[in-house]
């Protein structure tokens, strides 16, 4: 209990940091609730963090009555990392990087901070519930999941996006699902 307790912890610092310091203020997206929350934040100026709850209710839902645990693993990975991100706002604007730097920090951050997460059985919920539900039910990796999932959100917040922070979120997504995905491997292979 206490390394999954440490993981959300800092698994919600790391996204929260990655987020506000690195994405945010260079328009990029990620993939899954988080990048929902983004286009949401983009679009309407609404607190992403706020938008991840609020858009992981249905998963919750649904989540409530087909796999318990996995509502219990992950509700407090949502609403402590959801708080993080709305928390840490305040660093937006502390670093000022290149945006392709800061596309590849913040993917390191947020992958980091969601591996942590997964490798203790829990998640950030939303869209890595889903992905934890697929992973499990197809025995694939739930970092290639959750690049599938994220490329999906992405190519739809290109529409609400210019072409540059458009390509620097497309290697957002990538370095979150490969970081995700070597924080993960062991976990899935059984070690």
């Amino acid at each position: 209990m206490i390394k999954k307790m440490a993981a959300v912890i800092v698994g919600s610092l790391l996204i929260g940091v990655g987020i506000n310091v690195f994405l945010v203020p260079h328009h990029l997206l990620d993939g899954g609730m988080i990048g929902l929350g983004l286009i949401a934040k983009y679009v309407w100026n609404v607190q992403a963090g706020l938008m991840m709850i609020v858009l992981s209710v249905p998963l919750y839902v649904a989540a409530w009555f087909y796999y318990r645990p996995f509502f219990y693993n992950s509700l407090h990975g949502l609403l402590f990392s959801s708080w993080m991100i709305d928390v840490l706002s305040v660093l937006r604007g502390v670093v000022a990087l290149d945006p392709l730097w800061s596309a590849m920090i913040g993917g390191i951050l947020v992958g980091a901070g969601i591996g942590l997460m997964l490798r203790e059985e829990t998640s950030t919920g939303g869209t890595d519930l889903l992905a934890q539900f697929i992973a499990r039910l197809t025995n694939w990796n739930v970092g290639i999941v959750i690049f599938v999932i994220d490329a999906c959100i992405i190519s739809a917040g290109s529409l609400i996006i210019d072409s540059v922070p458009f390509v620097h979120s497309l290697v957002v997504v990538t370095v979150v699902g490969a970081v995700t995905t070597i924080l993960t491997h062991e976990k899935t292979m059984g070690v």
